[in-house]
C-alpha cells in the first residue's frame, strides 16, 4: 500500500469533515463508558473466479469539493490528490505489514550506521511512464522540489533537515545538496545519503527522515520551481512509476488510468481505470446503483444504509487516522521557516483548552453516529501502533471539571450566562470547522452547544462549516478568524509526531512551541531511542505532556471501510499490500458490476 502519508510526511484527511447530525449531548455532567461493539471486516477478498483478460474499474472517491490536481508526491498536502495517485504513483521501498522496510520495492536500502549513511540503489527496469529509466538524479531531483525554497513546499520539514547540506540548500546557500551523492552519476542507479544523526525509525515507511519518493528529472527540470505545482507537467500530464498512468484528467472531477507498458514489476491486469468524485450525500445511492467497483472510503455515519449492498464485500482496516481541535497559538514564520509561539493569544491560557476539551462528549458521538467504526480519541499517537500508543484517558465529557478550570483560570460568568477573559475583556472563540454531507452543520453546532454549557462564546467561521479548500487557506495562513478548528491527520506508517508539532514543521498547524515540547520530541527520535523500549517511554512522556498542555486535543479514532465489488480480484487494504489496494495485480472476473 502507498500510503496517503507518504514519504514520511502528513497530509490532511479531508475526508474527515465530521459528517453527522447533532450529537445531542444533553446536560450530562459526565460521560458513561460506552460499550461499542466494533465492527471487524476482512483486509482482503477472496474471489476465486478467473479474471477475464483486461477489463474496467470504476472507482469512486468520496468527497465534496474539486480535487485540487496537484499530483506530484513532493508538492500535494491532501488526501484527495493522493487518493487519485495511487493507481499511478508508487513508493520506491515495500515494507511488510508492521511497515518495516524490506527489499521488494523498486529500490533497496542498506544502512550504516559508522558511516551514518542510507544507500539506495534503484532496481534495473525501472522505468517512468514515458519509457525513460528511472535514476539517480530523480532522487535528489525529489529532495531538490523540497527543499527549494520557490516551490513553498509544505514538505519541508525538520526531520529532513538531518541530511547534510539540505539546509544550506533551502537558505540558498549552496547550489546542491552535500548529502546526497550520486557514486554512479546523476544516470546511475546508487544515491547515498549522508545523515547528521541516525536515527531509531530508519528501518521503518514512513519514517520522515528521508523521501520515499523520485521526481523525474528529464521531464519537470525545465520548469522553474516556483512555477513547478501550478505547470501541465504535474496538474495535467504527470510522470509515474507505477503499474498505470494518468491518460485522462479532468480538472477538480476525475482522472483515466491506462496501464504503464514500462511497468517494472509485471504487467498490469486491467485495460482501463476511471477514478472520479461523489459526493458523501450521493456515495450510498451510487453505491445502490452499482456505479462503482469499489469505492474510496465511504462516509461511516450512513454505514447502516449501504453495509448490506448485493454485489458488494467490504474491507476494512484501522486507520492512521485522527480527528482532532486545534488551537491557534501563534504564527508562521517563513523567513525563518519555523513556528513562532505567542503567548499572548487568545487560546495561550492551557486551561481554557482543556475546558474545551472536557465539553466534549465524543464517546457519544462515536456510539451513536458511527455504529462501532470510531471511537473516542485518547492520545495523538493511535493504538494502531502498539507500544507506542500511551493508554491514557484523554478528555471524556466532565462538565464539573471544565467549569472548575475556567473559575480557577479567571475566566468569570457574565449576568448573560457568558465568560468574559480574565481581564474582564468579551471572549468570543472563532471556531473553524469543514462542509461535508448534510450533518456537517448540526455536528458543529453541537460543538458549539457543549462549549455553550462552560460559558463559551463560540461562533463559526464564516456563520458555518466551510468549503475544504478554503478552509484550510485559512488555517495555513493563520487567518486572525480561525481561533479554535476543526480537522484531522492520516498520518504516516511511523508513530513520531515530528513532522506534525516541532517547531519547524509547517504542518504545526496550531504554531505551538515550547523548549519542553522540542526536547521531548527529539527525545522519540533521539540516538537513545535505539533502544525500543526506551522510546516507547519517550513516546508516552510527549503523550502525557500534549495532553496536558492541549494544543491539539483529539477526538476520534475511525475504521476505514472499503466497499468492493465482487467482481473485483485480488483487492486487499492490508498496509504491507503494495500501492494501496494491490493496483499492480487488481484485476476483474466479468465486464459488469456484480449485483448479488
Amino acid at each position: 500500500m502507498k500510503k496517503r502519508s507518504v514519504l514520511g510526511m502528513i497530509t490532511l484527511a479531508t475526508a474527515l469533515s465530521i459528517t453527522l447530525v447533532a450529537c445531542g449531548s444533553k446536560s450530562s455532567n459526565s460521560s458513561s463508558s460506552t460499550s461499542n461493539k466494533a465492527v471487524k471486516l476482512p483486509i482482503s477478498y477472496n474471489n476465486t473466479k478467473k479474471a477475464i483478460k483486461g477489463g474496467t474499474l470504476n472507482v469512486g472517491v468520496v468527497d465534496d469539493s474539486p480535487f485540487k490536481g496537484v499530483f506530484n508526491e513532493e508538492l500535494y498536502t491532501d488526501a484527495y490528490d493522493n487518493d487519485y495517485m495511487y493507481p499511478a504513483a508508487e513508493s520506491l521501498f515495500a515494507y511488510n505489514s508492521t511497515f518495516k522496510f524490506n527489499n521488494k520495492g523498486a529500490a533497496t536500502l542498506k544502512q550504516d550506521n559508522n558511516a551514518k549513511t542510507i544507500t539506495v540503489t534503484i532496481k534495473p527496469n525501472v522505468k517512468w511512464s514515458d519509457g525513460q529509466p528511472v535514476v539517480a538524479r530523480d532522487l535528489v531531483y525529489a529532495y531538490e522540489i523540497i527543499a527549494n525554497k520557490a516551490t513553498k513546499s509544505q514538505r519541508y520539514t525538520e526531520s529532513l533537515q538531518n541530511i547534510e547540506g539540505l539546509t544550506e540548500y533551502h537558505e540558498g546557500k549552496a547550489d546542491s545538496i552535500s548529502g546526497l551523492t550520486m557514486p554512479k552519476g546523476d544516470n546511475g542507479n546508487t544515491l547515498v545519503i549522508h545523515f547528521k544523526e541516525m536515527k531509531p525509525s530508519f528501518n521503518t515507511s514512513g519514517n520522515g527522515y528521508f523521501l520515499e519518493s523520485a521526481a523525474p528529472y528529464h521531464y519537470l527540470h525545465d520548469v522553474a520551481f516556483d512555477k513547478l505545482e501550478s505547470s501541465d507537467k504535474i496538474r495535467k500530464h504527470p510522470l509515474f512509476f507505477g503499474p498505470y498512468k494518468m491518460s485522462k484528467i479532468v480538472a477538480g472531477q476525475s482522472v483515466q488510468y491506462t496501464p504503464n507498458k514500462y511497468y517494472w514489476n509485471g504487467k498490469p491486469k486491467l485495460d482501463k481505470i476511471t477514478f472520479e468524485n461523489v459526493s458523501s450525500a450521493s456515495s450510498a445511492s451510487a453505491l445502490k446503483n452499482h456505479k462503482y467497483d469499489l469505492v474510496y472510503e465511504m462516509p461511516t455515519d450512513t454505514w447502516n444504509d449501504w453495509k448490506s449492498v448485493k454485489g458488494y464485500q467490504n474491507l476494512g482496516r484501522q486507520g492512521l487516522i485522527y480527528t482532532y481541535i486545534g488551537f491557534k497559538l501563534g504564527k508562521w514564520d517563513d523567513s525563518k521557516s519555523e513556528n513562532v509561539y505567542n503567548p499572548k493569544a487568545k487560546m495561550a491560557n492551557k486551561s481554557l483548552r482543556q475546558a474545551m476539551g472536557y465539553a466534549l462528549n465524543n464517546d457519544e458521538v462515536a456510539s451513536k453516529f458511527y455504529n462501532g467504526t470510531r471511537s473516542r480519541a485518547t492520545t495523538l499517537i493511535p493504538p494502531i501502533f502498539g507500544k507506542a500508543h500511551a493508554d491514557l484517558k484523554g478528555y471524556d465529557l466532565n462538565i464539573k471539571k471544565a467549569n472548575s478550570l475556567l473559575d480557577k483560570a479567571g475566566y468569570k460568568k457574565g449576568k448573560d450566562g457568558y465568560r468574559t477573559d480574565p481581564n474582564g475583556k468579551k471572549l468570543t472563540i472563532n471556531f473553524a470547522t469543514m462542509a461535508g454531507g448534510s450533518t456537517a452543520t448540526p455536528l458543529a453546532q453541537d460543538y458549539v452547544q457543549q462549549w455553550k454549557k462552560i460559558g463559551l462564546r463560540v461562533k463559526l467561521t464564516t456563520g458555518r462549516p466551510m468549503e475544504f479548500n478554503s478552509f484550510y487557506d485559512k488555517v495555513q495562513k493563520d487567518d486572525k478568524s480561525v481561533d479554535v478548528y476543526q480537522a484531522a491527520w492520516q498520518l504516516s506508517s511511523d508513530p513520531s509526531p515530528m513532522d506534525l508539532y516541532s517547531q519547524k514543521a509547517p504542518f504545526n498547524y496550531t504554531r505551538f512551541v515550547s523548549d519542553k515540547n522540542t526536547q521531548l520530541l527529539n527525545d522519540i527520535d533521539g540516538s537513545k531511542a535505539m533502544n525500543q523500549s526506551y522510546r516507547n517511554k519517550a513516546f508516552r512522556a510527549w503523550q502525557e505532556y500534549a495532553q496536558d498542555e492541549a494544543f491539539v486535543i483529539p477526538t476520534l479514532y475511525r475504521q476505514q471501510i472499503f466497499p468492493v465489488n465482487k467482481r473485483v480480484k485480488n483487492a486487499s487494504v492490508d498496509y504491507a499490500s503494495a500501492n494501496n489496494l494491490n493496483w499492480a495485480k487488481i484485476a476483474v472476473t466479468s465486464n459488469s458490476t456484480a449485483k448479488n
